[in-house]
């Protein structure tokens, strides 16, 4: 199948065939693809296109790319490759070594958080650690490749550079299935949350089964709102296996333990209490002064909530600090790039990844996952849930409501199905 598309503009004298395969079909990547080269000021003739034939098929094309231009060409094939397109002819991937430290070569190959790989001695590797807004660091002498963050860079890395060489596997990431896929986008208030939920549990469900990890971010919202034992259950029943948050969830959470107030608000009466204001200074302090949360709990001082349940369950956290924080509490990494560091190494092994009432460490931990990796969203505000798709975490399902009702949701849908938590939340 020959099928040509020009604009007044394309000249034939800079070309490329390109090819794409995959679920391009159904992900809508091969109009996109032509929709880039078109947008660029390009042409394209679709010299051979074979669709699947069942839902699990993949289908393929073949893209003669045609531009005005070298330079023009160039800037095509920068903008479909992101879509997975791939230029026929094979090359090596093209690398040279860091001149210093802390930076990337001035033509290094920027990663999206797609499945990447890389051509070394003629043959495809994966790049490990996938991750957005990173290089690629190689090995050919053990055709490995890895992405490596700007600060990690090392003089004399051996750094992609261009595109040459590399193919983003990006259908594999857009391929959708089931509800919990097409109610990615767009976020709005009016989406039927019942389903969604019914949905995110079964994804939790799928991701515990499979053996992979389950990561929470979660805000002080859900402190004061009264998701503590929501949350708390779904630690206890194997549904949440690593946290990231900041000094406020872990200072509110641990001021209801001590006090059973949040913000001086008591969370019986719904009141301010008499030097309520104080709480979570004196929560901070209380912790301070025995060394960490581990040694609040270890000496019976804290005895509830959710970083009590994290420490009795070995649930691994990090606390990542802002410039507004108080205290902090000692267990707060308030060096903004260590706390990157430990929760990239945490991340490994992640499947899916529950973010609540926090845009920051939404955005911050969306940055770091790869797009595989599926992510459910709730925030009261729209907001939080576009700037993270925005950002490139387009696998993320968005639902905007505020923390408490949908926690009690999600832990009564997962008590429906036999799982732990096994009570229904009134």
């Amino acid at each position: 199948m020959t099928q040509t598309h020009t604009t007044p503009s394309a000249a034939t004298g800079f070309q490329e065939e390109v090819e794409l395969q995959g679920h391009i079909i159904d992900s809508l990547l091969l109009p996109k693809v032509l929709d880039e080269i078109l947008t660029h000021g390009g042409s394209y003739e679709l010299k051979d296109i074979r669709v699947g034939q069942k839902p699990t098929d993949g289908s393929y094309a073949r893209i003669l790319v045609r531009a005005a231009s070298a330079a023009s060409l160039l800037e095509i094939l920068g903008a479909i490759h992101e879509h997975g397109a791939t230029p026929i002819a094979q090359h090596d991937c093209a690398f040279v070594p860091a001149d210093m430290d802390g930076a990337f070569p001035v033509e290094f190959y920027s990663t999206t958080n797609h499945r990447t790989q890389v051509r070394l001695q003629g043959e495809w590797i994966e790049v490990e650690d996938q991750e957005m807004d990173c290089g690629i660091l190689v090995d050919p002498e053990e055709l490995a490749a890895r992405c490596v963050p700007m600060v990690e860079v090392r003089t004399g890395d051996r750094i992609v550079i261009g595109r040459k060489g590399l193919r983003v596997l990006a259908s594999e990431a857009t391929t959708r299935q089931n509800l919990f896929e097409f109610m990615a986008s767009p976020v709005s208030s009016e989406k039927p949350k019942g389903v969604t939920v019914r949905e995110i549990a079964a994804a939790m469900r799928r991701c515990r089964a499979a053996g992979e990890k389950l990561l929470a971010v979660l805000g002080p919202a859900v402190v004061h709102t009264g998701g503590v034992e929501h949350t708390c259950r779904l630690i206890r029943g194997g549904f949440i296996n690593i946290l990231f948050a900041g000094n406020a969830l872990a200072t509110h959470d641990i001021e209801q333990a001590l006090y059973g107030t949040s913000l001086g608000v008591s969370m019986d009466r719904g009141l301010p209490t008499e030097e309520g204001h104080e709480h979570h200074l004196r929560a901070i302090n209380t912790i301070r002064r025995l060394g960490s949360i581990r040694k609040a709990v270890e000496h019976g001082v804290l005895k509830s909530g959710i970083m009590y349940e994290c420490i009795k369950h070995d649930i691994p956290f990090v606390l990542a600090g802002s410039i507004r924080d108080d205290g902090p509490l000692p267990d707060v990494v308030t060096d903004a790039l260590e706390a990157q560091r430990q929760m990239r190494e945490l991340i490994h092994g992640v499947g899916f990844c529950l973010m609540m009432a926090t845009m920051l460490h939404s955005i911050a931990t969306g940055n770091l996952l790869p797009a595989w990796v599926r992510v459910a969203c709730v925030d009261i505000n729209p907001a939080t849930v576009t700037k993270l798709m925005d950002r490139g975490s387009i696998q993320t399902v968005g639902v905007v409501t505020d923390a408490e009702p949908f926690l009690r949701a999600l832990v009564n849908e997962l008590a429906t199905e036999g799982d732990a938590p096994s009570k229904t939340v009134r």
